[in-house]
């Protein structure tokens, strides 16, 4: 008797528990603050209109599984959740640490990105922009060049099925697209040309300025 009064007050005190849902914590509003290492604006952005919001996955017209990633407000609206990284959903998808890793069809982002982005939500997940960190006269590929391609253009323009066949993953894929696929003329928006990124933010005048400077130079793979 005794035992199955104490299964049943088991049993009792087990779905209560599994029934209460507790509500991932938040940092509060008044903690959040910029972090210069990691501005949404000038860092975090790019790396998911680049990565995440394309056509297929999560720009305004496809919205997979309900989620648009091309905008603060839209990023915020849900898997973030400021201070908390490991209760953000997307931040754990692009760990792999959820049913499918994000991005789907696409290389994993790389650990630099993602430092990005966990430190930007630990910081409170603010809406800044930290000011322009751009230097035109860094015309190293290694140091300047291929972050910029990483930051912008990798998303698409990778993998086994790249946007427009176009490859900007390493030097000498960078080089061919400035030689026969008019690079610069697309990041300038030139008339007659395809802008590109297609979506979302573009290089600044600085940055532009910082790729036009390194094919001036050469092209050199330094």
């Amino acid at each position: 008797m005794h035992t199955a009064r104490g299964v049943s007050i088991l049993t009792i005190i087990l779905i209560i528990f599994s029934s209460c849902q507790h509500k991932a914590w938040v940092l509060p509003a008044s903690e959040r603050h910029s972090d210069p290492t990691a501005c949404f604006q000038r860092d975090v952005l790019p790396i998911f209109i680049s990565n995440c919001a394309k056509s297929g996955c999560h720009d305004a017209q496809s919205r997979e599984e309900g989620y648009v990633l091309d905008s603060y407000e839209h990023i915020m609206k849900k898997g973030i959740v400021p201070g908390n990284y490991a209760a953000s959903k997307i931040y754990e998808s692009m760990l792999g640490n959820t049913e499918e890793r994000m991005p789907q069809d696409a290389p994993p982002l790389s650990s630099q990105q993602l430092n990005i982005i966990k430190d930007w939500i630990a910081a409170g997940a603010v809406n800044d922009s930290c000011g322009a960190a751009c230097d035109s006269n860094n015309t190293s590929f290694a140091a300047g060049i291929q972050p910029l391609m990483n930051l912008y253009c990798t998303g698409c323009h990778s993998g086994s099925n790249p946007s427009g066949s176009l490859v900007l993953t390493d030097y000498a894929s960078v080089k061919a697209a400035v030689q026969n696929r008019n690079l610069v003329h697309s990041i300038r928006y030139d008339a007659g040309y395809i802008g590109m990124p297609q979506t979302g933010l573009r290089l600044s005048a600085c940055e532009v300025r910082q790729v036009e400077k390194w094919v001036d130079a050469g092209m050199q793979n330094n």
